[in-house]
C-alpha cells in the first residue's frame, strides 16, 4: 500500500512494531485544525476551520506549524481519506498511538467513539463507513475533537505544567495528537492481540494470540520461532473461543555459554523473531504477523536486581522524553534510536522514563539495541475518587501495551508521592499506593514493581531514594556504613521524606536504588533551573566524575538512576544540551559513568548483565 510522503521507510518506522503487518496507510501529515478556546463546539459541523496543523505534532509546538501554548480547552482536526479498495470479507481499522487527552472521532458525519487518556492507543472498525454496502470509495472526512482542560489536576498529566507558564520542573501542555495516525487493512479474522511470557527456569516462552473479526470454525495458529535464522520451534496450535494459550518449549542447550547466546541483555540483546500466521481449517493462511520475543529474566534475590539469574549493577539515567521543536513527540524514528544509543554512548545500562509513557517505537529500539527501562506511570496531582478511577483504567491499558517489550524491567506506578500527597497519615492514600501495586504485580507477575519511588515506600520490590546533596562526602556518610540500613529508614531523610511508612518495614532488605541524584546545571540564566549548578562545562565534568565516583563505591546500592539524559525546556540539568550535545566528552562521560568496576564485569559471559 502507498505510505504518505512523511511515513516514508526511515522517517516513521511500523507504529506497533510488536504486531507489524505490511498493509497499512499512514494518515500523518497536513489536516485541518481550529482551537475551541472553552470548549464550546460539541459537532464538526459547528467548528469554523482556520488553519493546518503538521500531525502528529502537537499545537503547542513549533513543528506543528501552531506553537500556541496558552490555554485552551479543546482544539479540532479535520482530514479526507480515500483508501484503496478493500476485497471482499476485509477490514478497515483506525488506529491512533496517542491523543490527549478526551479524545472523540467522527468519520463521514458519524461518531465512531470516544477514548479518556492522554499515553495509550485506540482503534475503530471503519469497513462499513469508508466501503459498506452502497459505498463507494469515494473521500470522507475525518474528524478529531480532543479535550484537555489545561489546569485539571485529577487527570494523569506527567511533566505537563497546569499553570499558564511553565514552572521549576514543568513543561508545556501537550494537546490533542501527538502519535502516528494510521489505517490498517485486515482480513475477516486477523491477530488481534499477541503476549510472550519467557521461563528461563523451563527454558520456554509462554505464548497468548487473541484472534477477533469473523468467527473461523477450526482455525490454527502456526508459529515459527528463529535467531538469526535459525530455527527454534515451528508448531500449530488449534484457535479456541477466539485464543490460543501455549507454551513453546525450546531445546535447552545445557552449558551456559551455549544458553548465553540465546539470552537477551544489554550487553547483548538477543532477540526471537516470530512469525505469527491465522490458518484457516484447510491449512489456508488467511493472516500473518511478524513479531519479537526475548528469553530474559528480572529478579529480586535479596538486596540485589538479577538479570537472567546474575546481579546487575543499574547504571540509568533519568529521561523526560522531549525535543525542543517537537516537545513529546519525537522528530522522527531515528531521533528515536539514537536517544537510546546516546544512552549506551554515556556508560548507562538504563534509562528511567520519566511521567511519560514513551513511543512504542522507543522501545523497540530499547529492545533491539539493549537497554533496560524503568516505566513510570503520569502522575495526576489531586487525591480523588475521579483521579483513582482514571489512573487505574489507563495503568491497566499501559500495562497491556507495553508487556512484551523485554527492555521493560520494572513498573513504577507512583513518583515522589504525586496525588497521593498526605501517604504517611491519610490510610485510604497507602491502599491505593497498594492497590496499584498488587494490581500491577497480578496483571505482570514477572516484573519488580517500585510502588512510589523516591520516599515513603508502602508496597515496592526495590526501594528508590531521590537523593538531591551536591556534596559527595556527605552522601559517603550518609549511605556507606555497614549498619546503614538500620540508620537509613529510621533516622536519615533523604529529600526531607522518611523511606519507609508503617506496615513498609518487610521491605526493608529489598534492593536500594539511588533512584534520583545529581541534576547539575551549568551556570545559566535566571530561567534556568537546576539542583545545583556549576559554573562551567569542565565543573560540571569534575562535580560528574567525583559524585558518580562515590556512589559506585556505595555497597549499599543496587544501582542509580542520574538526573538527567538531555536538558528539557527551563529544567538545564541534562548531561546533553537539548538538541543531544555532549556538555563535556561523551567518552569523559562513559567513563565515570561505567566505574571502576564496569571492566571487571565486562570478563562476564554475553548472556550477562554486564553492559
Amino acid at each position: 500500500m502507498t505510505r504518505e510522503e512523511d511515513c516514508e521507510e526511515g522517517r516513521i518506522g511500523y507504529p506497533r512494531p510488536e504486531l507489524r503487518r505490511t498493509d497499512w496507510l499512514c494518515l500523518n501529515g497536513e489536516w485541518d485544525f481550529s482551537i475551541d478556546p472553552y470548549g464550546v463546539w460539541e459537532h464538526p459541523s459547528e467548528v469554523v476551520w482556520r488553519r493546518t496543523i503538521a500531525v502528529p505534532f502537537a499545537p503547542e509546538t513549533p513543528a506543528s506549524g501552531i506553537e500556541e501554548q496558552g490555554f485552551f480547552r479543546a482544539c479540532w482536526y479535520r482530514r479526507s481519506i480515500a483508501p484503496p479498495k478493500l476485497r471482499p470479507g476485509e477490514r478497515w481499522m483506525l488506529h491512533f498511538g496517542a491523543v490527549d487527552y478526551l479524545a472523540t472521532v467522527w468519520l463521514g458525519g458519524r461518531c465512531l467513539g470516544s477514548h479518556e487518556g492522554g499515553y495509550t492507543p485506540f482503534s475503530f472498525d471503519v469497513t462499513d463507513l469508508l466501503q459498506g454496502p452502497g459505498r463507494g470509495t469515494e473521500s470522507r472526512d475525518l474528524v478529531v475533537r480532543a479535550v484537555d482542560l489545561p489546569d485539571d489536576l485529577q487527570q494523569p498529566r506527567g511533566k505537563q505544567d497546569w499553570q499558564r507558564e511553565p514552572h521549576l520542573i514543568w513543561y508545556p501542555r501537550t494537546t490533542g495528537i501527538w502519535q502516528t495516525v494510521w489505517l490498517e487493512r485486515l482480513p475477516a479474522t486477523y491477530i488481534a492481540d499477541v503476549r510472550y511470557t519467557p521461563n528461563l527456569s523451563r527454558w520456554e516462552i509462554g505464548l497468548y494470540v487473541g484472534t477477533a473479526g469473523r468467527e473461523a470454525e477450526g482455525a490454527k495458529i502456526r508459529a515459527t520461532l528463529k535467531v538469526g535464522g535459525r530455527l527454534l520451534a515451528e508448531d500449530v496450535y488449534s484457535v479456541s473461543i477466539g485464543e490460543v494459550h501455549r507454551r513453546i518449549a525450546l531445546s535447552d542447550p545445557g552449558i551456559d555459554d551455549s544458553r548465553n547466546q540465546l539470552l537477551w541483555s544489554p550487553g547483548s540483546p538477543t532477540l526471537i523473531d516470530v512469525r505469527l500466521e491465522l490458518l484457516s481449517k484447510h491449512g489456508d493462511v488467511i493472516d500473518t504477523v511478524d513479531s519479537y520475543a526475548a528469553l530474559r529474566e528480572v529478579a529480586i534475590q535479596g538486596d540485589r536486581v538479577t538479570l537472567n539469574g546474575r546481579a546487575v549493577q543499574l547504571r540509568m539515567v533519568l529521561d523526560q522524553g522531549y525535543w525542543p521543536d517537537t516537545g513529546m513527540t519525537p522528530p522522527d524514528d531515528a531521533a528515536l534510536r539514537r536517544d537510546v544509543e546516546l544512552a549506551k554512548l554515556m556508560g548507562f545500562n538504563g534509562v528511567r522514563k520519566h511521567q511519560k509513557i514513551e513511543d512504542p517505537r522507543y522501545l523497540y529500539w530499547a529492545d533491539r539495541l539493549g537497554l533496560l527501562v524503568w516505566e513510570e506511570m503520569p502522575s495526576a496531582y489531586r487525591f480523588t475518587r475521579k483521579s483513582v478511577e482514571r489512573v487505574k483504567l489507563q495503568w491497566e491499558e499501559i500495562l497491556r501495551r507495553d508487556y512484551n517489550h523485554p527492555c521493560i524491567m520494572a513498573w513504577v506506578p507512583f513518583n515522589e508521592s504525586w496525588g497521593v500527597p498526605n501517604l504517611p497519615d491519610n490510610e485510604p492514600e497507602r491502599h491505593y499506593v497498594q492497590a496499584l501495586y498488587h494490581l500491577t504485580k497480578t496483571l505482570d507477575p514477572t516484573r519488580p514493581v517500585v510502588g512510589n519511588d523516591g520516599w515513603e515506600s508502602v508496597a515496592t520490590d526495590i526501594i528508590g531514594i531521590h537523593d538531591y546533596d551536591d556534596d559527595p562526602h556527605r552522601m559517603a556518610r550518609r549511605y556507606e556504613t555497614t549498619d546503614m540500613r538500620v540508620r537509613l529508614f529510621q533516622h536519615e531523610r533523604p529529600g526531607g521524606r522518611i523511606l519507609l511508612l508503617q506496615g513498609g518495614s518487610p521491605h526493608a532488605d529489598h534492593p536500594i536504588v539511588l533512584s534520583e541524584f545529581g541534576g547539575i546545571a551549568i551556570q545559566g540564566d535566571e530561567r534556568t533551573w537546576g539542583y545545583s549548578r556549576s559554573e562551567t562545562a569542565d565543573d560540571l565534568e569534575r562535580r560528574y566524575v567525583d559524585l558518580l565516583h562515590v556512589v559506585h563505591d556505595l555497597q549499599l546500592l543496587a544501582g542509580f538512576c542520574y538526573t538527567q539524559f538531555a536538558d528539557t525546556y527551563q529544567e538545564a540539568n541534562g548531561l546533553l544540551y537539548a538538541d543531544r550535545r555532549p556538555k563535556f566528552p561523551i567518552e569523559r562521560i562513559a567513563e565515570a559513568t561505567r566505574g571502576r568496576q564496569w571492566r571487571a564485569a565486562q570478563e562476564l559471559t554475553p548472556g550477562g548483565p554486564a553492559a
